[in-house]
């Protein structure tokens, strides 16, 4: 856990992707994408269907290690707006127990929109909204790059990849400029866009840098238009 300073707040960037705020004893993960290899199933592409236990088995261990008393999932946290109701029941007790053990907001994304529109409908707990802004803070699923406000985001699943004693490394990345910064994708079943394409720099405009969290330092990278 790397302490770091955005907009004015004290946040710490773990290994695992993911971005803890001592402040609020808030843990912040984006992109987790349950379901997403039962989808695939769905159209006959098979894919071992773990990913949903996998993600959770890391989102536990971060609570228990950072003592988290709230939880926000930045969008696209099923792979689709029905992946709620496909998940295992191993699976869905084990979420209802997180939700239930700590303050947790589902931010709606792209893939599960519909989320929003389905308030009746228990989703395993939680709350749900399409953003929010917490302690001058705006919490949403993908940057508006005219946002004036100091924002954290997702969507993009970034990854720097660099080549390293000959042969090419990718990292999941955070996206940072002194107002915007994006999360790594969380989920156990997830790829990543490069930190240097072009939909990411249009996001965060010019002058960002890719950080690459390990336990003990934050590795900076310019990150080129």
């Amino acid at each position: 856990m790397v302490p770091f300073s955005f907009a004015g707040h004290d946040l710490c960037a773990l290994p695992q992707a993911a971005l803890y705020w001592p402040a609020r004893r808030a843990l912040i993960v984006a992109d987790l994408h349950f379901e997403k290899a039962s989808w695939y199933a769905q159209s006959g592409q098979m894919l071992p269907p773990y990913d949903s236990l996998a993600t959770l088995d890391a989102l536990e261990a971060l609570v228990a290690q950072t003592g988290a008393r709230e939880l926000w999932c930045l969008g696209d946290s099923f792979h689709d707006s029905q992946g709620c109701a496909r998940l295992p029941e191993a699976a869905r007790s084990r979420l209802r127990a997180l939700t239930d053990a700590v303050d947790w907001v589902w931010v709606t994304g792209n893939h599960d929109a519909a989320l929003a529109e389905q308030a009746a409908i228990d989703h395993c707990g939680g709350r749900v909204t399409i953003e929010a802004e917490v302690d001058g803070l705006m919490l949403r699923h993908e940057a508006e790059p005219d946002e004036a406000r100091p924002e954290l985001s997702g969507h993009f699943h970034p990854k720097l990849r660099v080549r390293l004693r000959g042969r090419q490394v990718a990292r999941r990345c955070f996206v940072a400029t002194p107002t915007k910064l994006i999360l790594p994708a969380f989920g156990a079943l997830t790829g990543g866009l490069d930190a240097h394409h072009p939909e990411i720099i249009r996001a965060v405009g010019p002058g960002a840098q890719a950080l690459v969290a390990l336990e003990d330092r934050l590795l900076r990278f310019p990150v080129a238009a």
